[in-house]
């Protein structure tokens, strides 16, 4: 018999095609006034979209999301807030917008609606991120959890194929992680190979036709429940190797992830054969082998494969080793430095795993 502990998130989830029209009941039911809405530069125009939709709730719009949260950035978005007297947020975006709501809410509390426009699956979780002096850190705090989401297949139909496709991959790597967690259990492995499935099944659609609504919403689906495995156990060596990267080297989120993942389940799948075989079923592959499932599916839908293709300094592998061996998370294979720098190689040159 498996011994566990199951803990249920508090978030309101409205999922459909054409949800955003909902946002105003949302708002009002979260019992807020006047919300500042976030995004990137990029995507200014569906924030302006936003704030028409909220009309005199929305407080105004603050464009300046970037990747890993760098805290000059969170507090300028606190000063703001602040200033003009918002009493929730509205993040618009992938992770970086909904990370810089979940640093405005660990100082202030403020309330946040997320609008996924990517598969990252930060909405669903308690965990927050942010770069300082060149180190990511993180950390969990139910301030921080989104209160009400809002997924809206439609709103992704302008997501690149590209980063349609790592920010799945991303998706997958939450769900992957959360079955051989240590912190485990029945549900969480329901919900993680359904995600891993829904998504393996919609990315060739989506590489295939952009336009695909029900892919792109069989991708939501699945990222949403990711989100879920992400929020409700401890992640592992995957993790914290990309946090590693993301922050000390500035390299693309999604894409860290997408090249990362086959490498850190070899490094672990002699450890936990059953979350492999989970895994490698979820992505209709019958010999158990995960790895190499995930990165086949990453080769054939035209992600990269290679840090060194996404901007990673071969001469910074030492370091990221060295800095990944600190402050460890659990994980089922114990850490150890010449696996580890072995692994870091194999993902530079993006050899696949054998």
């Amino acid at each position: 018999m498996r011994s566990f502990v199951y803990q249920g998130l508090p978030s309101r989830v409205v999922f459909g095609a054409g949800a955003l029209a909902q946002l105003p009941e949302a708002i009002a039911a979260m019992g807020a006034q006047r919300a500042l809405v976030l995004c990137t530069p990029e995507q200014r125009a569906s924030a302006e979209r936003v704030a028409q939709l909220l009309g005199d709730r929305a407080a105004g719009i603050f464009d300046g999301a970037v990747m890993h949260v760098p805290i000059e950035t969170a507090r300028e978005a606190r000063e703001v807030a602040n200033a003009l007297g918002a009493d929730c947020a509205v993040a618009i975006g992938g992770g970086s917008t909904t990370g810089l709501g979940k640093a405005i809410a660990l100082d202030s509390g403020l309330p946040i609606l997320a609008i996924p426009t990517t598969y990252a699956g930060s909405e669903m979780t308690p965990i927050y991120g942010i770069t300082e002096a060149g180190l990511k850190k993180t950390g969990k705090d139910m301030k921080v959890l989104p209160r009400s989401v809002l997924y809206d297949p439609e709103l992704t139909l302008s997501l690149p194929v590209g980063l349609s496709v790592t920010s799945g991959i991303n998706a997958i790597a939450h769900a992957a992680e959360g079955l051989y967690s240590a912190e485990g259990n029945p549900v969480i492995d329901l919900m993680a190979e359904e995600g891993i499935a829904a998504i393996g099944r919609a990315l060739p659609r989506i590489v295939a036709d952009p336009k695909d609504v029900e892919a792109r919403g069989d991708a939501l689906y699945g990222a949403w429940l990711c989100g879920i495995v992400l929020g409700s156990v401890g992640m592992a060596l995957h993790h914290k190797l990309c946090h590693t990267l993301g922050g000390s080297f500035n390299l693309p989120h999604a894409e860290t992830h997408t090249v990362v993942l086959p490498h850190a389940l070899a490094y672990n799948a002699a450890a936990a054969p059953q979350a492999m075989q989970r895994i490698a079923r979820a992505l209709g592959r019958s010999d158990g082998n995960a790895a190499q499932a995930v990165y086949d599916l990453a080769k054939a839908s035209g992600a990269p494969v290679a840090l060194r293709d996404i901007g990673m300094p071969g001469d910074g592998l030492d370091r990221a080793c060295d800095i990944a061996l600190q402050n460890q998370y659990p994980n089922p294979r114990p850490l150890e430095a010449a696996g580890i720098r072995r692994l870091l190689g194999n993902a530079y040159e993006g050899a696949r795993p054998n």
